[in-house]
């Protein structure tokens, strides 16, 4: 089976997204703008909590050109069957994080890569979910993707948001950005001696779920 899974929709709101911007004026307050900060952003973690990332576990980072974030966990692993405890099954981590930006911008989150590997015994299955939200606003954009067993390979999802549905910081305040991710594992009719699991990370750690940003004046 692939180890690629992409959220339904998603590639057409992509298409839909490029197609408005190609056909609107340049003028429209509304368009993308190519003018990124030139200021090198900073985002950190102010808290973090949750069965998912214990705390050292979790870390982010700004790409160089200020298009994208990137959160990686190193101990991020839901379970089931084979001994697991009953808690095992689910992991969960809420982020709330500090975004540096430069006056006179505000930014949106376009698309997500959630990446991960999955082991999932037959007749057992995976779900994972993702939401986030700026602290105060009361808009939250999510999102579940759910993998049927038999299933043994990474997997990816990814959230695009057509540009008119962008939901944007506020201007000129400091506002967190609040990041909550959760794994789930079922058993289902699977042997009980049938381990099954899924992790928010790679088998060989070097994949990062990565948030792309969009910018504009305010």
């Amino acid at each position: 089976m692939s180890g690629i899974l992409v959220a339904g929709g998603a590639m057409a709101a992509l298409l839909a997204s490029t197609v408005s911007v190609q056909g609107a004026s340049a003028t429209d307050p509304g368009l993308p703008t190519d003018t990124v900060p030139s200021e090198q952003i900073e985002i950190g973690i102010e808290t973090i909590n949750g069965s998912g990332c214990p705390a050292g576990t979790a870390a982010v980072a700004v790409n160089a050109d200020n298009t994208a974030f990137t959160v990686t966990y190193s101990d991020y692993l839901a379970i089931a069957g084979g001994g697991a405890s009953a808690a095992d099954f689910r992991k969960n981590c809420q982020l709330s994080l500090t975004v540096d930006v430069p006056a006179g911008f505000t930014y949106a989150i376009s698309t997500v890569d959630y990446r991960g590997y999955a082991s999932i015994a037959d007749g057992a299955s995976g779900f994972q979910q993702a939401s986030y939200y700026y602290m105060g606003e009361s808009q939250t954009t999510s999102s579940n993707t759910t993998f049927q067993g038999p299933y043994d390979d990474n997997w990816h999802t990814n959230d695009t948001t057509e540009w008119a549905e962008l939901v944007w910081a506020p201007c000129g305040e400091q506002r967190n950005l609040n990041v909550n991710t959760e794994l789930r594992v079922y058993r289902g009719s699977s042997p009980s001696s049938a381990v099954s699991l899924m992790t928010m990370d790679s088998t060989d750690s070097a994949v990062s779920t990565i948030y792309h940003m969009e910018w504009k004046e305010c």
